[in-house]
């Protein structure tokens, strides 16, 4: 059997430049961009706008991300303690969001070296039973060990399992 013929198709050409102004309608989206753009991704406002209200408001929302991630990340969070807004916001400034489950990842993945105990036994649950890809949604794994502080942990068809070596009994 042979496949279908595929139509020959060939891409437009880009649109010549305008030589009209802008329609109103037309200014309002590009202020807008302009504003979401300084607002998300830290660019120059747009003029009209005062600087220093889009920055506050820009923390705002960096604080509201860090709130989402530590409901999808709790034990990382509560490991931070009142620590957790201003680091994780100072992390997600130059960071595009993702959602809130894979930027907790991505900024425990950043900082795995310097993470406290419980955020380093949440990411190790986490990365036994997702593989992490930076360009795509996370893959389920099916079998995984990983290593926690004093410990690994094992899953196999989702079901994880935590192992900590026997401590040796003291003769009393």
């Amino acid at each position: 059997m042979t496949p279908p013929a595929t139509p020959d198709v060939t891409p437009d050409p880009p649109p010549a430049p305008r030589e009209e102004p802008f329609t109103p309608r037309e200014e309002l989206a590009a202020a807008q961009e302009r504003l979401v753009r300084a607002l998300v991704a830290g660019d120059e406002p747009p003029p009209g706008f005062d600087a220093a209200r889009v920055a506050v408001a820009a923390r705002a929302l960096l604080n509201k991300r860090a709130g989402e991630v530590a409901r999808s990340w709790p034990r990382m969070a509560a490991a931070y303690g009142g620590r957790w807004a201003p680091v994780f916001a100072d992390w997600a400034a130059g960071t595009p969001s993702r959602g809130s489950w894979l930027d907790g990842w991505e900024f425990a993945r950043s900082r795995r070296a310097h993470l406290p105990p419980a955020a380093v036994a949440e990411l190790a649950g986490c990365e036994a039973h997702w593989s992490y890809r930076p360009d795509g949604p996370p893959r389920r794994r099916r079998v995984a060990i990983g290593r926690l502080p004093g410990g690994v942990i094992v899953q196999v068809f989702g079901r994880a399992a935590v192992v900590r070596p026997r401590r040796p009994q003291v003769p009393r």
